[in-house]
């Protein structure tokens, strides 16, 4: 194993991977580690049968067909430590779907059942399947599967190359003049979209902030209004209650005494009691407050029935007054302050129109010196990406040597589309742009002699493929941020040498990845962090896949087992390979 501390690896993983009743599987967990991850065995054993439930896993397609024969349901399960620049991306997905439970692991689910359905899970919580998909795309890249591969995206090859570039502080401040320019045009737009009618829109507002204006409202105002409503409208039920109260309190009668007079009988005698019995002098003090508090309730009586007003007219001015409120308050709001603020907002937009001339033209000023600029900072990305493009091809042709593809050829393709309403260039002609700057890029290969420069989504699927995106792997491996990388069928067609060579790329690859190969070749397998057998059994008439942990001389039978019949030979032979590799992981140069 070549997973010692001194090589480094990376920490965002596929850390355990769960299959049920899937194919030939009935029941598997994998405890997977970081770096190289290498799974061998005969072919059909079930060695692509888990890296297709991986991709299932991740969004890929599902349905009853990967059942196994009797069982009702299959269910992948992977678990996804999250320490490293990945961690970000997929925070925010979590959060935005209020997903977020471990900080530092993310655990994605899927269940197909015997009846079709399939289910999506994200931390246990049912997701749809673009869910997966989503999270899926920061997570894993599948090569030889095309649905997967984030290379045969032409929409992030800009990104790519922008991160092969080192081109972040250039971006930062184009895109910081980009945003100043859309800020720009939103304001020019809507002063334009208001000038389209601007008489009409005009006498609309002013007769808005004038209606609003010329009631002069004041918050509260209503409630103080209704509250004087309700007494002048009730002015001689109010008179006569206070009357009955003033009577029955201080207008007595020798017949009928007043509750004063009552009081200060009963006063009077409390006071005579207390001189005789001095223990008692509590009742005549609490008699005495009694007619004090009765003489300040009949005072306040009289105040309060000399002010209430018979006064038809007020009433109706309180009336109307209240009915104008109302008014305004259903057409601009639900309260006086509501009103009030669409008030204000009607004056504003009047004072914007009225100095709309002024302002469009400072806008305009504005918008051109802004296109000139980014002009000039979008020339500068490009150029700056033009020539990391070079740098780029070069560094993946130097790869494809490596890997017996001396004949295929790399480029990247840039493109641009005119716009009237783009950013002036030199030659007189505007280009569109977005935040990213004016440059369409396009990955271009050529395999093979003579066929000439093609998309890399255009390109077959098999292990010349994978070879291919091993090769760019390789060189955007700083650039590509994707975790885990999965490779199937990547030695088609390679000889023992070559083998050597793809497999120290794979662990140089694995040092800032997971990556999971599946292969025939030893010499590539001997380069294994992880090293995985895969084989079938048969159990009761029906067909198992076991899988192997393999290490010490476990892992070097295997390699033996895959040259040839185990014997004296095939085992030196192993063993050789196996110090080729550790040779190669150190730097030196293989025999």
């Amino acid at each position: 194993m070549l997973n010692s501390p001194e090589y480094g690896l990376s920490n965002d993983m596929l850390t355990n991977l769960r299959i049920e009743n899937f194919a030939i599987i009935d029941r598997l967990e994998l405890d997977l580690g970081p770096g190289l991850v290498i799974l061998t065995g005969e072919t059909g054993a079930g060695k692509s049968i888990i890296l297709d439930a991986v991709e299932m896993l991740v969004g890929g397609r599902a349905d009853a067909t990967v059942l196994r024969s009797g069982a009702e349901r299959a269910v992948v399960e992977g678990v996804f430590k999250l320490q490293g620049s990945i961690r970000t991306f997929v925070h925010e997905i979590l959060q935005r779907e209020d997903l977020l439970d471990d900080p530092d692991y993310v655990t994605l689910g899927r269940e197909v059942r015997r009846e079709g359905r399939n289910i999506a899970r994200v931390n246990g919580r049912t997701v749809n399947v673009s869910m997966l998909k989503e999270l899926g795309s920061f997570l894993v890249d599948i090569h030889g599967q095309s649905e997967h591969l984030s290379l045969l995206d032409v929409r992030a090859h800009l990104g790519l190359l922008d991160r092969y570039a080192n081109v972040e502080a250039e971006l930062a401040a184009y895109r910081e003049t980009y945003q100043q320019l859309q800020t720009v045009r939103r304001e020019l737009d809507e002063l334009r979209r208001a000038q389209a009618d601007v008489e009409r829109r005009v006498e609309m507002l002013t007769f808005q902030a004038e209606e609003i204006e010329a009631a002069r409202l004041k918050p509260g105002e209503d409630e103080e209004l209704k509250q004087e409503r309700d007494r002048l409208a009730n002015a001689e039920s109010l008179a006569q209650l206070a009357q009955q109260a003033l009577s029955a309190l201080d207008d007595g009668t020798p017949d009928s005494p007043s509750a004063s007079d009552l009081l200060g009988r009963a006063a009077q005698a409390l006071g005579s009691l207390s001189r005789i019995d001095s223990s008692q002098a509590a009742f005549a003090e609490q008699a005495v407050n009694l007619t004090e508090t009765l003489a300040d309730l009949t005072r306040a009586l009289r105040d309060y029935l000399e002010a209430i007003e018979f006064n038809p007219k007020r009433l109706e001015e309180v009336e109307e007054r209240l009915d104008l409120i109302q008014r305004l308050k259903r057409k601009y709001g639900g309260s006086i302050e509501a009103v009030q603020a669409f008030g204000l907002e009607a004056r504003r937009h009047l004072e914007n129109i009225t100095h709309a001339s002024e302002r469009l033209a400072a806008l305009e000023a504005d918008q051109q010196a802004l296109l000139e600029k980014l002009a000039a900072q979008g020339q500068a990305l490009s150029q700056k990406r033009k020539s990391a493009a070079a740098a780029l091809g070069a560094a993946i042709e130097r790869e494809l040597d490596d890997l017996k593809m001396a004949a295929a050829h790399f480029a990247v393709d840039f493109q641009t589309r005119p716009d009237e309403a783009g950013v002036p260039m030199p030659d007189g002609q505007k280009l569109g742009f977005d935040a990213t700057g004016f440059d369409r890029v396009e990955f271009l290969v050529a395999p093979n002699p003579g066929e000439g420069l093609k998309p890399l989504a255009r390109i077959a699927s098999g292990g010349e493929t994978s070879r291919l995106m091993l090769a760019l792997k390789n060189v955007l491996a700083n650039a590509d941020e994707i975790p885990t990388l999965i490779f199937d069928e990547i030695d088609q067609g390679i000889g023992g040498r070559v083998g050597l060579t793809v497999g120290h790329k794979l662990w140089n690859l694995a040092r800032s990845h997971q990556v999971f190969c599946v292969t025939h070749l030893p010499q590539l397998a001997a380069f294994g962090d992880q090293h995985w057998r895969v084989e079938k059994e048969i159990a009761d008439g029906r067909t198992l896949t076991r899988v192997a942990l393999l290490e010490g001389d476990a892992q070097l039978l295997e390699l033996s087992q895959m040259l040839g019949e185990v014997g004296e030979g095939t085992l030196r032979s192993a063993h050789e390979i196996l110090q080729a590799a550790r040779r190669m992981a150190k730097g030196e140069l293989p025999d």
